[in-house]
């Protein structure tokens, strides 16, 4: 009792000494005793306020990193209290911790801890919040920096995983201060999922992870950290849906610049200054966007013959007066203006590469290459486990001797057949070999001659089976197939080729008993 009546005493007379001392002695006081607190104690203490300075304006980066790394080592295993919140557009959970509470965390053998301090301000609803940070004292000199480094470093790869990525597009008003609107971008698609080769699949993933990884080596050559792709192929080979996996697998924004909306080549640059780090640029159909790749001699003699008829109308420049030129095209991908921001894919997409500008995608502006056409078998047998769930299937080995003699198929046009029959999976795989037929048959005429009977026949798996096990003698006149057989024994030996496949169907289909 006698102890609490002096602790009593103690704290009544410190009471009565801060009503009586004046407020700038108590503040020398108070120093004083913190400072003789830090003298014998082990650990040094660092502040990292919200805001810079007293004004309450500039944010501070450091702040907002501690929050997110804290986010992303769990604290929830050493903090008894946590701040729990979650945004509309976002559907993850995301923690602080609470006022005046500890989370304990190791770096290189040491123990560090992080408090959030948080005060209310006189005289004012408003809060001040801070983190500090303890540190053994002995080796705080070698440990700050490091450490710091390595929590901005974590809490920028946590933010870029963790938050809503966005797909944008140009709205046409590029000059002024946001030229582009924006959407979440939600595409499903990865590189699981993708119907390409495995060696293409690995080659990409390969070349994505050390673009991303490459700042160091970028500055130590002293090249922009920037990354270029044409993606080339027949319309439903999957370029589009390989952009999306890129951006998932990078998480990356995405820019959609349609080039048809850009006024001007000031307009372009603008729109690439306004663009942010880690995002991929995508220009699709990059030889129909505009008039860029037409014959370079054709336009020079142009430019003579007008340069005849007007003297005031001099060269290129005068021509592409107020419209995106190529000369602003190849600056926007790999001049000076190309190195504004850091961490940039620029994507090119056309189903014809030779009708490309050879300078759009030399080395330098485009990279890689990549080749996208028909399904081989494991691209097939994807599709069929990404919409069948099938591993395997008795009718697989049938599939492949079609795709080796030449019934190969776009990633879409499968996907189509198979989403259109997936409740059974039999009549599914079936179908996917009546459309592979048809293409060797030569059914798959252009669409000027008759693209919409392929069709049909992909619709219909009996159209096919009944014309295999007719004599050829019997075909009517005109149809695709009388005509084939005039043109000599390389037709011959796709019927009957054809016809083996059938009666190994067949034969299948007993055993199943379908």
């Amino acid at each position: 009792m006698e102890i609490l009546s002096q602790i009593w005493s103690f704290l009544g007379l410190l009471t009565v000494l801060q009503n009586i001392l004046p407020t700038q002695l108590l503040s020398v006081l108070h120093s004083c005793y913190e400072s003789i607190q830090d003298f014998f104690s082990p650990y040094s203490y660092f502040e990292i306020p919200e805001f810079n300075g007293y004004c309450g304006v500039d944010v501070n980066d450091l702040y907002r990193h501690v929050n997110l790394y804290l986010n992303s080592i769990n604290s929830s295993s050493t903090c008894p209290r946590l701040t729990l919140s979650r945004s509309k557009s976002s559907k993850s959970i995301s923690y602080t911790l609470a006022p005046n509470h500890t989370v304990n965390d190791t770096f290189c053998g040491h123990h560090f801890s992080w408090t959030h301090q948080v005060d209310n301000v006189q005289d004012s609803v408003e809060e001040k919040r801070s983190f500090t940070l303890k540190l053994p004292k002995r080796h705080r000199l070698e440990l700050l920096k490091p450490y710091l480094e390595h929590v901005t470093a974590r809490a920028e790869e946590f933010e870029r995983v963790s938050r809503e990525r966005r797909l944008f597009t140009n709205n046409g008003h590029g000059s002024y201060e946001s030229g582009w609107s924006s959407v979440p971008f939600r595409h499903p698609s990865t590189f699981e999922t993708l119907a390409l080769e495995p060696e293409l699949k690995t080659q990409l993933m390969d070349d994505l992870t050390a673009f991303s990884e490459g700042k160091d080596f970028y500055h130590k050559i002293g090249r922009a950290w920037k990354r270029g792709y044409l993606l080339y192929g027949p319309p439903g080979s999957g370029k589009s849906s390989l952009i999306a996996a890129m951006a998932n697998f990078l998480c990356y924004d995405v820019y959609d610049l349609e080039l048809s909306k850009v006024s001007d080549n000031s307009e372009l640059r603008a729109l690439l200054i306004q663009t942010t780090n880690r995002s991929i640029i995508v220009i699709e159909d990059i030889d129909c966007s505009i008039n860029l790749t037409g014959d370079r001699m054709t336009k020079t003699r142009n430019n003579h013959s007008m340069h005849k008829k007007n003297r005031h109308v001099i060269g290129d420049n005068a021509e592409d007066n107020g419209r995106v030129t190529l000369s602003g095209l190849l600056n926007f991908t790999d001049g000076l203006w190309s190195c504004c921001g850091e961490e940039k894919v620029i994507v090119f997409t056309t189903n014809h590469k030779d009708n490309v500008d050879p300078a759009l995608v030399r080395c330098g502006r485009m990279d890689m290459h990549v080749s996208l056409g028909t399904c081989g078998m494991h691209a097939f047998k994807v599709l069929v486990k990404n919409y069948l769930g099938l591993d395997s299937h008795a009718l697989f080995d049938v599939v492949e001797s079609c795709i080796r003699s030449g019934g190969t198929l776009t990633p879409a046009h499968i996907g189509e057949i198979l989403l259109r029959n997936r409740r059974d999976a039999d009549v599914a795989v079936k179908s996917v070999l009546t459309a592979m037929q048809a293409k060797i048959l030569g059914a798959d005429m252009d669409a000027t001659e008759g693209g919409h009977e392929y069709d049909d026949m992909a619709r219909s798996p009996e159209s096919i089976a009944r014309r295999l096990m007719e004599s050829p003698d019997n075909w009517p006149e005109g149809s695709p197939e009388k005509k084939k057989k005039k043109e000599g024994s390389t037709w011959e030996k796709n019927v009957k080729f054809l016809v083996r496949l059938r009666s190994l169907t067949k034969s299948d289909s007993g055993r199943r008993g379908v």
